[in-house]
């Protein structure tokens, strides 16, 4: 039986990585999917060609997360195509590493500006048709426990997302809305590739201070997000869900 059966979900930066893999999983699992991309079309359009291909339903839809009419236009346009909206993923992430002495504020505005208003907007804008029953997930990073040097903007990022987690989770419980975060530790994907992190020494750290003996997949992280997303988690909200394969 299909766990998101009927259910219709938005996906912020789903365009690869593992936003396209938890785009995917869902639709497998018989939801309908906005891909949301802001500068990839390409990206997207190949993610919602894949799940159409495999008999599912899906639509690309192009917005920037940090900024307000942009992320009022992503829900909005996932709503207009499909009637209605149950589940949001707030994706869409930048980092960006730098030593304390090389912080500026455009490395800071850059991060803060999509990890954490981004994913304000979207909720703020996704809130006004969320129902009973309605799951936000929340992609956080293990950052947050490992606190690697040169990451202190990015790993505030996060710990923000962590934060606002609960907040709101307090704020749309009420609701009957659940509200939890999904922390990746170190994930093989295009942005970890083209960032020079696969192959280098943090890799084989990470591999190191993984139980599980690897780094993580996208779709390592997608099979936990469609646990939050469907009613198997339904007593489950404000949570912080470390998907790390064991490295603290």
């Amino acid at each position: 039986m299909s766990k998101l059966k009927g259910k219709v979900a938005l996906v912020t930066g789903a365009s690869k990585g593992i936003g396209a893999a938890i785009a995917k999983s869902f639709a497998a699992e018989g939801a309908s999917v906005a891909v949301n991309y802001a500068s990839s079309k390409a990206g997207a359009d190949a993610v919602v060609a894949e799940i159409v291909k495999a008999g599912g339903k899906a639509v690309a839809v192009r917005g920037d997360v940090s900024k307000a009419a942009d992320a009022q236009a992503i829900v909005e346009e996932t709503v207009k195509h499909f009637g209605k909206l149950d589940i949001l993923v707030n994706n869409s992430g930048v980092y960006e590493f730098a030593p304390l002495e090389a912080i500026t504020e455009d490395h800071y505005h850059k991060q803060f500006n999509v990890n954490v208003l981004g994913l304000l907007l979207t909720t703020q804008a996704a809130a006004k048709h969320l129902g009973e029953g309605a799951s936000i997930i929340n992609i956080g990073s293990l950052v947050t426990r490992i606190v690697p040097p040169g990451s202190a903007v990015y790993t505030a990022t996060k710990g923000a997302v962590d934060a606002i987690t609960g907040v709101l989770s307090r704020e749309l419980g009420p609701r009957k809305i659940r509200v939890n975060a999904l922390n990746p530790g170190m994930v093989e994907t295009e942005g970890t590739q083209t960032a020079g992190f696969i192959g280098s020494d943090f890799h084989a750290e990470a591999i190191k201070q993984t139980p599980l003996g690897r780094i993580g997949e996208p779709n390592d992280i997608a099979s936990i997000a469609v646990f939050l997303a469907s009613d198997d988690s339904y007593w489950l909200t404000g949570e912080h869900l470390f998907a790390s394969g064991g490295a603290r």
